[in-house]
């Protein structure tokens, strides 16, 4: 006997044999075996167990095992309990072709051999052939009540084995999974086109191949990511929009990578082929003034698109990076911001519909991201359709090393949604996808994944070689003939269409082609798209342009709008230290105490709400804050109910949205981003849980916060709060990477601040609002400053001053010359302020750069025009000396600020990594900071 520790689950159908076989007749089993079954089996009653033996290789299938039939003996009682048995079996194969079918599903247009699990077939259940015509009960299949096993599996396998297959098992709610089963059994996943769909199908494939061939023809060996083998994406697109015309939708965002761009834009989009021709010769190089723009696969367009009933939809298609994934969060804020101007608080008539590749889908986290924004209520848009190109490829990366799971969409599973595989290369099929997702998606309001199987004709470009790396996959696609002419075929045997119709769709088209290339050649087409009407009024350009904006408020407004944020519900319960908090808030309104942090930036965000306009802020933690300053959203500590006291201080106010995000910096930034693109008018805030998380986020500032408005002409007004300043806390919490955001800007393109006063952050965030110059802005907040006794304003502060860019000292009288003027930016402008006080030096002046970019060069002149020319300035700061503002400022002005006085440095050595994780170690580099700005 096998000792019995050293067995395991692999010797479990080995000892399963030897049970039966003792129970059937205990000395078939050695004496060993028999004394341990004796110890399981008190009185040899029989295990419970099912009432048929699965096949196996103890009991191959039609073997005679059917060890129910033999357990209760014969007559009619025993032909009962065996056709009871049988419809138990039958119940169980249709529910495996429901949960495995899409396993053997004919999804691969190359053919390959699929799996075949052994439960799909009748005989496992140790089923005969003459069991195939036995009529059994099939009442949970659509359809008769009652049919034979052969009409059953017939059934099954045409609905979720031929073209389409189908998971949806992973769906917790019954409902849902029923309402799917019912949709797809009750037509067998295939629905009866008629002629002009068919006609319609024809036509948009003709469009995109001949639209590929004519590109390769003309301009041969150029860069277009060529659709070749995934032609039927668009009438896969054309379908989706018209269907999501019947269902109400008016707004269409699109993101997608560059595979197939071209032919979307001009088959799906409607972007002039001239247009697109004139990019590939490089005919208009003043679109690129200064290096700007971008290359003509990642660009964006938008069209009124008129559904064959006359429904009208306006499609945006988003430029996109070659981070190809990073477009999908700022899709869905557009969407959000679309549906949220024109209250579409159902998220009915906004549609998001976001394009992948399979190697993408499953090897960047962003997608993971995206998928967990869907049914969180502060970033929900109604269900998004994901479409995946299923190249089966990725640039040269097989599956089996691109991923861990089956399929690419196995990440879709984390949701209670279905996902649909359909081979590309059956239109029809594709069709009955495409009508079964937007009903899905209107029914329930949640995301679907349209895996479309295909492949890439050519390879990851039109210049790579696949066959180098993939040789046996690109001799199978060579033998392939194009999607077009496969579904020709079938429409022709259907005797649906003539050859010549045909030929005369594909004869058209060709001629429109050369006939835009003619003109592409002959004739300039220099216009730049007009900008979308919710941009009217708004503007790039220098900041020297722009009027500046009264952003002080009348000081009783003031003391009313801090006020009301006090008082609560008579039936509210706060917690007793937000009472404590209130009370404060309320001294600060009535003059009695300063104004901290948190109220300044409280006011700025109830004048700009009072005026109608309106806030979101988004983040991990903004509800209370990160630091437990901002207490936004009040919890009742006797039934958890909340309160927004900004989302109550006027009856006509703008609305205050607030939403806790999940763990996500790419995602949720990028979602906000693209929210700010549709909403210039309102006040978009992404915060950072600390300044450092946003290097988490890097590809969205990279790629499209700093670059996109020299990229693609599109401006912003996004906001960024990161925390930041040096306290001790380690090398992640103390810098919010000031230094890359300086790095990244150039003409004008972004704005960076460091505010050091609660009026300064007032005056800040109305500017960002009231001024109709657009451009991100990014605050490095603070974390000690929230209640530091010094960082503190009045009311008058904020209800006569303004924001400025440079704060001179004012602070003391000149008793002897100024020796030096040290120059500083945030929190560490407090300690030096302590450190003179203490020193009573009254020789040295500090000065406050506020902000950081665009360069204030001429208020800093201003200010120092004060000093004799030759007073020297020191640039104080707490970063290291290669991160931080000094090097950015030190190439910009020099070793000279305005040719007269010297200028140099005093930080921490340059470093590798931020900042220390030593308390001990912080303390005395900071002191040593400290005591070389004031040395000599």
């Amino acid at each position: 006997m096998i000792e019995i520790d050293a067995l395991n689950s692999g010797s479990l159908a080995f000892v399963e044999g030897l049970y039966e076989n003792f129970l059937q007749n205990r000395d078939s089993v050695p004496s060993d075996w028999q004394n341990y079954f004796d110890k399981l089996t008190p009185g040899r009653s029989k295990r419970v167990g099912p009432s048929f033996t699965p096949s196996s290789i103890f009991n191959p299938p039609g073997g005679g095992g059917n060890g129910a039939s033999k357990a209760n003996g014969s007559g009619a009682g025993a032909d009962q309990y065996h056709l009871e048995a049988l419809q138990e079996r039958v119940d169980m194969l249709i529910r495996n072709y429901r949960v495995r079918g899409h396993i053997i599903a004919q999804i691969d247009p190359l053919g390959r051999p699929r799996p075949q699990p052994p439960e799909l077939d009748y005989k496992f259940f140790s089923m005969t052939e003459s069991d195939l015509d036995r009529p059994f009960s099939c009442e949970t299949l659509s359809g008769p009540d009652k049919t034979t096993l052969r009409k059953i599996i017939e059934r099954l396998r045409n609905t979720y084995c031929r073209s389409i297959g189908i998971q949806f098992y992973h769906i917790d709610d019954l409902v849902v999974r029923t309402w799917l089963q019912e949709r797809m059994e009750s037509a067998e996943n295939h629905f009866k086109l008629s002629r002009r769909e068919q006609l319609r199908i024809l036509t948009k494939l003709t469009d995109a191949s001949i639209f590929e061939e004519f590109i390769q023809k003309k301009f041969i060996g150029a860069k277009s990511f060529s659709l070749e083998g995934a032609e039927s994406l668009i009438p896969l697109l054309d379908m989706t929009i018209e269907r999501a015309g019947e269902q109400g939708v008016k707004q269409i965002v699109i993101g997608m990578a560059h595979r197939g761009r071209l032919n979307v834009l001009a088959n799906i989009m409607g972007k002039n082929a001239r247009q697109i021709f004139r990019e590939f010769e490089d005919k208009d190089p003043s679109l690129h003034p200064g290096g700007g723009g971008d290359v003509k696969y990642h660009l964006g367009h938008s069209c009124d698109w008129v559904t064959a009933t006359g429904k009208k939809i306006h499609i945006s298609l988003c430029f996109n990076p070659s981070h190809l994934e990073y477009v999908n969060t700022v899709a869905l804020g557009r969407v959000r911001a679309k549906q949220d101007r024109v209250g579409d608080t159902d998220r009915e008539r906004g549609l998001t519909i976001l394009i992948h590749g399979d190697a993408a889908f499953a090897g960047e986290g962003i997608c993971q991201e995206t998928l967990n924004l869907s049914e969180l209520e502060g970033y929900s848009v109604g269900g998004a359709i994901h479409i995946v190109v299923n190249n089966q490829i990725g640039f040269t990366t097989d599956p089996a090393e691109a991923r861990s799971s089956t399929y690419a969409t196995d990440i879709a599973k984390m949701l209670q949604t279905p996902i649909f595989h359909v081979n590309g290369e059956d239109p029809e099929a594709v069709a009955q996808v495409v009508r079964l997702s937007k009903d899905f998606r209107k029914t329930f309001q949640r995301d679907v994944v349209i895996d479309m199987y295909c492949y890439r004709r050519r390879g990851h470009n039109e210049s790579d070689e696949p066959s180098f790396t993939q040789p046996l996959l690109y001799k199978a696609i060579e033998a392939r003939k194009s999607v077009r002419e496969g579904y020709l075929e079938h429409l022709l045997a259907l005797g649906e269409i003539t050859r010549e119709e045909a030929d005369k769709i594909a004869i058209n088209r060709r001629e429109h082609l050369e006939s835009e290339l003619s003109v592409a050649r002959t004739k300039s087409n220099t216009m730049i798209a007009s900008t979308a009407s919710v941009w009217n009024g708004f503007a790039g350009g220098p900041e020297k342009d722009v009027p500046e904006v009264k952003t002080g408020l009348d000081k009783a407004v003031l003391q009313k709008l801090l006020d009301m944020q006090t008082k609560l519900p008579a039936s509210f319960h706060p917690s007793p230290k937000i009472v404590k908090i209130l009370e404060v808030r309320s001294q600060g309104a009535a003059g009695k105490k300063p104004l901290d942090w948190a109220m300044g930036e409280a006011l700025a965000y109830a004048s700009i709400v009072a005026e109608g306009r309106r806030i979101r802020l988004s983040g991990q933690d903004v509800g209370r804050g990160t630091f437990s300053h901002r207490h936004a959203v009040l919890h009742d500590i006797e039934n958890g109910s909340k309160y927004c006291p900004l989302q109550h201080i006027d009856a006509k106010q703008g609305p205050f949205e607030i939403c806790n995000s999940p763990l996500s910096e790419s995602g949720v930034l990028g979602f906000e981003y693209g929210y700010s693109l549709e909403w210039p008018d309102a006040l978009v805030i992404w915060e950072a849980q600390f300044g450092d998380f946003w290097n988490v986020a890097q590809p969205i500032v990279d790629q499209f916060i700093a670059s996109a408005e020299e990229k693609w002409q599109r401006l912003s007004g996004l906001v960024m709060f990161l925390p930041h300043g040096f306290e001790g806390q380690g090398p992640e919490h103390s810098s919010g990477r000031l230094e890359r955001f300086l790095a990244l800007s150039a003409k004008e393109n972004i704005q960076v601040i460091n505010p050091t006063t609660p009026a300064q952050i007032f005056h800040a965030l109305r500017r960002q609002v009231l001024r109709k110059w657009r451009k991100p802005l990014v605050v490095m907040t603070p974390k000690s400053l929230l209640r530091h006794p010094q960082a503190v304003s009045t009311l008058d502060e904020l209800a006569n001053g303004s924001f400025q860019r440079i704060i001179a000292d004012g602070a003391q009288k000149k008793d002897k010359p100024v020796t030096r003027v040290l120059l500083c930016s945030g929190k560490i402008y407090y300690e030096l302020l302590a450190e003179r006080e203490e020193k009573k030096r009254t020789d040295i002046d500090i000065v406050r750069m506020e902000q950081l970019y665009p360069l204030p060069s001429d208020p800093l002149k201003t200010v120092l025009s004060n000093y004799a020319p030759t007073t020297p300035v020191l640039w104080v700061q707490e970063e290291p000396e290669n991160m931080g503002a000094w090097r950015f400022l030190r190439i910009l002005l020099g070793e000279k600020l305005f040719g007269t006085h010297p200028f140099n440095c005093v930080s921490r050595i340059a470093s590798a990594s931020p900042a220390t994780g030593s308390a001990a170690v912080h303390k005395r580099e900071q002191r040593e900071v400290i005591d070389k700005a004031f040395a000599g």
